[in-house]
């Protein structure tokens, strides 16, 4: 995977926001962050947000402290007050979780411990054969996804799904030669079309939006 992108009002300050936050730590993850310009407004909770992890309890709340300096506000998206994870949102409103320690799920899997998305079985399954990672859960119609080297991993978490109303704020950008897109459409991706930065637009099989630059 080349790059998780951010569609955002102000893209350097966003940049600022996440590159203060997660420090060196997004050199572990296998891909980069990339921010590009939209001007349309956030209208719903997205569709993947990342879940970072703590070592103690005073670790994870100088990580909550971090992200309220550098911008990020807390939010209220349903969680129950038993649980021990601290729900966030970055300056444009983008969602993410800072995870109590002790997490089990998440053990191994560094700072940036997951990529957490709303979406089905197939859609995990989807990714998995897309990017060449395995399954490490597949569960009650949840599954997560790692790479073979190691970094977060990337979960869908089944029914129920939020309805989709318009283009999700995060995608994944992939790269590849041109045969890297008939190989995702035959794993059920659809082709869109061309972009006017020329990178081919399509969708997975849950209609998430995810670009790939063509090579060569």
């Amino acid at each position: 995977m080349r790059a998780l992108e951010f569609a955002a009002h102000d893209p350097q300050g966003l940049e600022r926001f996440w590159s203060g936050l997660l420090g060196p730590a997004i050199d572990d993850t296998g891909f980069r962050l990339s921010f590009s310009q939209r001007d349309e407004p956030k209208n719903r909770q997205n569709q993947m947000h990342f879940d970072l992890t703590s070592e103690s309890l005073e670790d994870q709340r100088r990580t909550v402290a971090k992200a309220l300096e550098l911008g990020g506000r807390h939010i209220d998206i349903g969680q129950l007050p038993e649980e021990r994870h601290v729900v966030l949102a970055d300056p444009e409103g983008n969602e993410f979780c800072v995870i109590e320690p002790g997490n089990g799920f998440l053990a191994g899997c560094g700072f940036v411990g997951a990529v957490a998305s709303d979406g089905s079985r197939e859609v995990g399954c989807f990714w998995g054969e897309a990017l060449g990672w395995p399954l490490v859960w597949d569960q009650d119609q949840e599954t997560a996804i790692r790479s073979p080297h190691g970094g977060p991993k990337i979960t869908w978490g089944g029914p129920p799904f939020t309805p989709k109303t318009g283009p999700n704020r995060l995608r994944f950008v992939l790269d590849g030669p041109l045969t890297e897109v008939e190989r995702l459409v035959s794993l059920g991706a659809t082709h869109l079309g061309t972009g006017e930065d020329g990178r081919v637009e399509m969708t997975d099989p849950d209609g998430n939006e995810f670009s790939v630059v063509v090579l060569g």
